[in-house]
């Protein structure tokens, strides 16, 4: 039986709601820096900032300002959120280094801030970039210890952005060495991202710990369907994500072109997200002739959100299969299961093992075939809805949020100051 199984048996409560009342964590203060998203918008980063706070720690956080996250500070939930604003969405060398010298300039005097007003005992550093080490070395000389939260893998990421490796894809294996050498414990979002903490990182078994992002359902909303979403249709097909070259979007809107004009299938897309390749997709399927079977709503409040996934008949994750997605937890994943509905995804590593029977797995890359199993579970609505309940079980029993605290607060009580 795990440590989790074991608490909820003893307790008959939720980890979350029992930690919140014995405060394991009390008299620690924590700081964590997140680069890429506002806070609460991050829903890994902020689950993680609600339990410490819940377990009686004082949080703060340093994140980017973003749509609708525009305040430099605000408490909310008793966590201290301090933004900073960052150059938009950055492209080739320069813009990086634009983007990443921006960023740890703000973080490096916001963390000196925050030291002054609330003070931090534990730093935790949630990648990419994996330069945050820069930051937290002064503090560390001082006392603190860092934690490194592993969201990506930085080399594959950069090998499935640009396709190749050289120069730079060397640079990024020796910032991820750093960033390991440099934290006390390690967070890692899947078994995956564990071993390459151990193996390529030389980190302690026992100093990694595997926090998987699972949804918070006390915090999602199942909602009434909108028909409006089909857009006159009979199916509706759901994605939530972001809109990168790596998401491969673009794999999906060529299976939508068969289904739609090759099939005759009459069917909505629905596609969930902000990104970089946002404009360019949106003028790949004009060009492709599904404009008006394809809605991109951008960026969208948790409301519409949730509308879209309540609404979809079944939801689709066309990760392009690459050594970065292979050994990646996609969120949207959990967030399809919570929703209870059924997946169709390329066959992935981690991709099958969150999802399991509540998927179906196209061949890698393969655009026909993934028509195909989108097309056979829209024509099976009896498997669809069991595919769909398995989802939601597993996100229940196993996936959720609740079954990630324990591992959370043990991450932070193996740092004990």
């Amino acid at each position: 039986m795990t440590p989790n199984a074991a608490a909820s048996t003893e307790t008959a409560m939720p980890n979350l709601e029992r930690v919140s009342l014995e405060k394991p964590l009390a008299g620690r203060k924590i700081l964590i820096i997140v680069e890429n998203l506002p806070l609460p918008f991050d829903r890994r980063v902020w689950h993680e900032a609600r339990t410490l706070t819940a377990a009686g720690a004082q949080v703060s956080v340093i994140c980017p300002t973003g749509k609708g996250y525009e305040k430099r500070y605000e408490e909310i939930e008793g966590v201290h959120i301090y933004r900073h604003p960052l150059p938009v969405d950055a492209k080739g060398t320069a813009g990086y280094l634009l983007e990443y010298g921006a960023a740890l300039f703000h973080e490096t005097r916001l963390a000196w801030k925050i030291l002054r007003r609330q003070g931090f005992d534990t730093v935790q550093g949630c990648n990419p970039p994996d330069l945050i080490f820069l930051v937290v070395w002064p503090f560390k000389l001082m006392g603190r210890r860092y934690i490194f939260d592993h969201h990506d893998i930085n080399p594959e990421l950069y090998e499935a952005k640009f396709g190749k490796r050289g120069f730079f894809w060397r640079l990024m294996r020796i910032f991820e060495w750093c960033n390991f050498k440099s934290a006390n414990a390690v967070i890692s979002t899947n078994e995956s991202y564990r071993r390459i903490a151990i193996e390529r990182g030389g980190k302690k078994p026992g100093d990694v710990f595997v926090v998987r992002s699972g949804p918070d359902l006390n915090r999602l909303k199942i909602m009434p369907a909108n028909r409006k979403r089909l857009n006159g249709r009979r199916h509706m097909v759901g994605y939530v994500g972001v809109m990168g070259d790596q998401e491969g979007i673009d794999l999906l809107l060529e299976a939508a072109r068969e289904i739609v004009f090759d099939m005759k299938r009459d069917v909505q897309f629905v596609l969930v997200g902000g990104g970089p390749a946002l404009d360019s997709l949106k003028v790949q399927a004009a060009k492709m002739g599904l404009d008006n079977h394809v809605t991109f709503t951008g960026r969208a409040p948790d409301d519409d959100l949730f509308e879209v996934l309540s609404t979809a008949d079944i939801c689709v994750n066309p990760d392009r299969v690459n050594p970065m997605n292979d050994k990646s937890t996609m969120n949207k994943i959990l967030e399809y299961m919570a929703f209870s509905k059924p997946i169709v995804q390329f066959e992935v590593t981690e991709g099958r093992f969150s999802a399991q029977e509540a998927s179906l797995y196209a061949r890698p890359n393969d655009t026909h075939d993934m028509a195909r199993k989108i097309v056979s579970l829209l024509d099976d609505p009896e498997q669809s809805a069991k595919m769909g309940r398995i989802g939601r079980a597993r996100v229940e029993n196993e996936l959720g949020w609740d079954y990630q605290v324990d591992t959370l607060i043990a991450a932070y009580q193996r740092v004990q100051a």
